[in-house]
């Protein structure tokens, strides 16, 4: 495994899933703007939300990219169908477990509980982000499968 090419590797996969998110919800497959979900935790100004959290977006796939690099490493193998399996649990995970806790740690997003004199600026994403669109799930999907694929693909021709 080489682990300098993650890093590189990582930033693309990144790059590639958060241009499918916002592209999708650019068409209007999903109203889920993962760049302004993310910036809003940091500062209140939506455009300014936006770069930070594409940003912020970049680092955490950094850290998803070093733990499929070290998946691959731990199996002795790096292919795309590995890369398309963790993608799946990652995106089952984030779907199920840490976008539903969103609510609970981000400062201008609502809860279910907040009641109608909520400041908050973002309604909460709810199971499987199906609040920001039905769609939202298949949208998460192949953009994680897309980050899995990838990486496997790169980290096997690297």
């Amino acid at each position: 495994m080489d682990w300098g090419g993650w890093a590189l590797f990582g930033l693309l996969a990144t790059a590639v899933l958060t241009a499918v998110m916002i592209s999708a919800q650019m068409v209007g497959w999903t109203r889920l703007d993962q760049p302004l979900l993310l910036g809003t935790i940091v500062t209140e100004d939506p455009d300014r939300a936006r770069v930070v959290g594409f940003f912020i977006h970049l680092a955490i796939g950094e850290g998803f990219a070093l733990g499929y690099a070290a998946g691959f490493a731990l199996l002795d193998s790096a292919s795309w169908w590995l890369g398309a399996l963790f993608a799946l649990a990652h995106v089952i995970v984030a779907l199920t477990i840490l976008v539903p806790l969103l609510p609970g740690v981000h400062p201008r997003m609502a809860s279910y509980r907040a009641g109608p004199a909520t400041v908050a600026v973002l309604e909460p994403p709810g199971l499987l982000g199906l609040n920001y669109g039905a769609q939202t799930p298949a949208v998460a999907i192949v953009a994680h499968l897309v980050f899995g694929i990838a990486l496997g693909l790169l980290l096997t021709a690297h």
